[in-house]
């Protein structure tokens, strides 16, 4: 091993040690404190809950564990938006489970709250997986009701997607472990089944507070909306169970009826780890991203076997694409090659550009794997598309909208991972969270912007400089300094992963190390989902 390994071997291990402290940190919600709470309530926490219900040994795939992250801080902050979300195993079946998290302000609903919830729903209609909702929640943050009530994409979409989901055939299962108020009592009443816990859970319109300010009766929570009331006398709920254990047996119990689902067929043979030693990566993958790297090296430590069939491999080089196996299933990969390299034509291409033979090349390379069944993989280090003359009158906007139009329209499932750099037009022509990938994961060395950090720092000081010049304000050198580098650690804190994730740009992040098994899982769920659509480009560039 050379230095140049070692020092990114190093760098690499730091990120991925610092992504799973913050992760543990998330994983305590509202802290050790507010578990021990539930705990004394009978109750188990989201997490706990979500252990509980699924198969033993099986893996539980997060979305969104860092919602929320460094958001909220003045009313004490959110951590996982108050709700847990991903696909995990139940009596062998594959499904969404969406757990709200009562130990973060009573499973308040924020507004990236329902930013994740609506992200589960949509992964579940994608895949046409089956959904679980653990209920236990305040309802709406009420400061930030204006944030989270009203708009087309804010709380009330998640009912419009119960009742979609329903009518697509899709299996919704509720269970009514703590607080389910007002119109977040929709919610388990439009799934196909609910479930209550006798003493802890409760669901109503409005509690007993409200309803003596409304219409003057006295009465209380559990008399008004109790396990009792809604499954003896309201009929609103299915069933009561004394504990949380027991609710969960019971959704357990459910999942192992459920018929066979039809798959959509994807090619799966006997899974390969691979030849190459995956740990590697961390010491491939540079510590600085201005250097090269050969992204075929990460590509065999991630595919089966070692083993990647290249398309075009003399044309177009500024992208890598090629057939592969992962985890035993079939995929064709679209990756950036961040090596600096020399075209037939004479042309040296810059590594993480998107030239045009490139893109040409790869929109080519997209519409076989859609005409194959072939799920696609994306992963992306790209700076963006090539500019300047040159480019310019080889027609690159014209073969750029060619990849974009192909991928846009693919059919089969797309799965991104953004490794380092997502810059601009290059983060669409990749498939960005923007194009539906069906999962879009981070590996802690990613960025995400219109530019890089020092072409956008360089760029919005001008517009300062030349804003305090028409105030007739004079800018003296070290002023300009120091206000170039109060805009670059603005800049960059934006293009940090954890920025990406807490709004959830992109699921999650992930050590480079899972990122076979986040494929895998994603394919696996896609292969839920029948493709039904023709592909179609429609009017494309040629």
């Amino acid at each position: 091993m050379d230095i140049e390994f070692n020092k990114n071997d190093d760098t690499m291990r730091q990120l991925v040690y610092r992504l799973d402290e913050k992760l543990k940190k998330v994983k305590l919600g509202g802290g050790e404190k507010k578990i021990e709470s539930q705990h004394k309530k009978g109750k188990l926490t989201a997490r706990e809950r979500i252990e509980y219900l699924i198969d033993d040994g099986s893996d539980f795939l997060e979305v969104a564990a860092l919602a929320g992250d460094g958001m909220y801080a003045d009313v004490g902050g959110c951590p996982s938006g108050g709700v847990v979300t991903g696909i995990g195993q139940v009596s062998g079946r594959d499904c969404m489970i969406v757990a709200n998290d009562a130990t973060v302000k009573a499973g308040a609903w924020f507004p990236i709250t329902a930013k994740k919830n609506l992200r589960a729903q949509e992964i579940a209609m994608e895949n046409r997986l089956p959904i679980i909702y653990l209920v236990d929640s305040a309802g709406v943050f009420l400061p930030m009701q204006d944030e989270i009530f009203p708009d087309k994409e804010h709380f009330g979409r998640q009912f419009r997607n119960n009742a979609k989901m329903s009518s697509m055939g899709i299996i919704q299962v509720a269970a009514i472990m703590g607080s389910c108020v007002a119109g977040g009592a929709y919610l388990p009443i439009m799934s196909d089944e609910a479930a209550i816990v006798d003493k802890t859970g409760s669901i109503f319109l409005a509690g007993s507070y409200l309803v003596k300010a409304a219409i003057g009766e006295d009465i209380d929570n559990e008399t008004l909306g109790g396990a009792t009331t809604q499954s003896e006398i309201s009929g609103v709920t299915d069933n009561k169970f004394p504990n949380d254990q027991a609710c969960l047996d019971y959704i357990r119990s459910v999942f192992d009826k459920i018929g066979e689902f039809e798959k959509a067929g994807f090619d799966r043979k006997e899974p390969k780890a691979p030849k190459e030693n995956p740990e590697e990566i961390y010491g491939i993958m540079p510590d600085s991203r201005v250097k090269p790297y050969e992204i075929k090296e990460i590509i065999k430590r991630i595919v089966d076997d070692s083993e990647f069939d290249e398309y075009k491999e003399a044309y177009g080089k500024s992208i890598v694409c090629g057939y592969a196996r992962i985890e035993g299933w079939a995929v064709g990969i679209v990756a950036n090659q961040r090596l600096v390299v020399k075209s037939k034509k004479g042309e040296m291409q810059m590594g993480g550009v998107i030239y045009s033979d490139s893109a040409d090349k790869s929109a080519r390379f997209i519409m076989n794997c859609n005409q194959r069944k072939i799920p696609l993989v994306f992963l992306q280090d790209v700076s963006g598309f090539m500019v300047g003359s040159r480019a310019e009158h080889g027609g690159i906007i014209k073969d750029g909208a060619k990849m974009v139009n192909a991928m846009a329209n693919s059919v089969v499932p797309k799965f991104t991972i953004v490794i380092g750099n997502s810059y601009g037009a290059g983060n669409y022509a990749m498939c960005g969270k923007a194009y539906d990938p069906r999962l879009i994961y981070a590996w802690p060395t990613a960025q995400m912007a219109v530019m890089s950090g020092a072409a956008a720092a360089k760029t919005l000081l001008q517009i300062k400089v030349a804003s305090l010049k028409a105030q007739g304000k004079v800018i003296e050198p070290e002023e300009e300094k120091k206000l170039l580098e109060e805009i670059t650690d603005s800049y960059n804190e934006q293009l940090s992963p954890y920025y990406a994730a807490s709004r959830i740009w992109v699921d999650g992040i992930i050590d480079p190390l899972d990122t076979r098994k986040v494929i895998a899982k994603g394919i696996q769920a896609a292969n839920h989902a029948p493709i039904r659509e023709q592909f179609n480009v429609g009017i494309i560039q040629t």
